[in-house]
């Protein structure tokens, strides 16, 4: 079945332009059931029309999205939220609202894709399955790189490394950078990712092995290697028990 879709936008040309985008989108496949300029038509749409998503701007006169989002949640059956745009820096606060996605304008076609993709399957779990998809989604980092926000699962996360003002994040695919204290991920996912150096955590699933190696500047130490990447990351002595324990976990 078509997802329903309510357009909530107080800019006639931003509401045309998801209205497009809409239609070009094949799977899954949508409906638009109506649009609002400002909260107060899409509460009222709302409650004369059932819809599974609103795709839902910020910036409006009057009440505000993360004001119409917050009310939304307190119906019985809530329709999904998906934030659109031209401010990255309320992704957070998005997020907290249980959005299921933040997407910044101008959108690209292929990542409204991506976020419809994420609803249906929402939508398709339902009930307490659906509340606990939702549950996992908070075990996410929020990674705001170049004026679009991005989930990144900490399932697919392979190792942290803090640089110089930030953190590499690492997955199978690619490189991402997270504004935050290694300290802080350290305490609060303990159980998903080990201290290997004072500089990077890995992930507890993903450790291989842990080899002696022999550096030409620093002599012998100890390496870990990890699923999913060539890269090997240096072991402390301090760590080394640690990191073993991990191995064998």
């Amino acid at each position: 079945m078509a997802l329903k879709v309510l357009i909530v936008d107080d800019e006639t040309l931003a509401r045309s332009r998801l209205r497009t985008l809409l239609g070009d989108c094949p799977d899954p496949r949508t409906e638009i059931v109506g649009e609002a300029a400002n909260a107060v038509q899409a509460m009222e749409q709302i409650q004369r029309s059932a819809c599974d998503l609103v795709l839902l701007d910020v910036h409006m006169p009057g009440v505000d999205g993360m004001a119409l989002a917050a009310s939304l949640r307190q119906m019985v059956s809530p329709p999904q939220i998906i934030f659109v745009t031209a401010y990255a820096e309320h992704a957070v606060q998005a997020f907290d609202l249980e959005a299921i996605d933040y997407l910044t304008k101008p959108v690209r076609l292929e990542r409204l894709q991506q976020a419809l993709q994420k609803a249906q399957r929402l939508r398709s779990v339902g009930g307490e399955g659906a509340a606990a998809d939702a549950h996992g989604a908070a075990d996410c980092l929020l990674i705001q790189e170049r004026g679009r926000s991005e989930r990144v699962a900490l399932s697919d996360v392979i190792y942290l490394k803090a640089e110089l003002k930030y953190i590499t994040v690492r997955t199978a695919e690619k490189e991402h950078i997270y504004d935050g204290a290694l300290s802080d991920l350290e305490q609060k996912y303990a159980h998903l990712f080990v201290r290997v150096h004072r500089n990077a955590l890995v992930a507890r699933r993903a450790v291989r092995a842990v080899e002696k190696h022999n550096d030409p500047v620093d002599g012998e130490g100890w390496t870990v290697r990890l699923d999913g990447v060539d890269e090997r990351l240096s072991v402390s002595r301090r760590q080394l028990a640690a990191v073993r324990e991990a191995l064998m976990s």
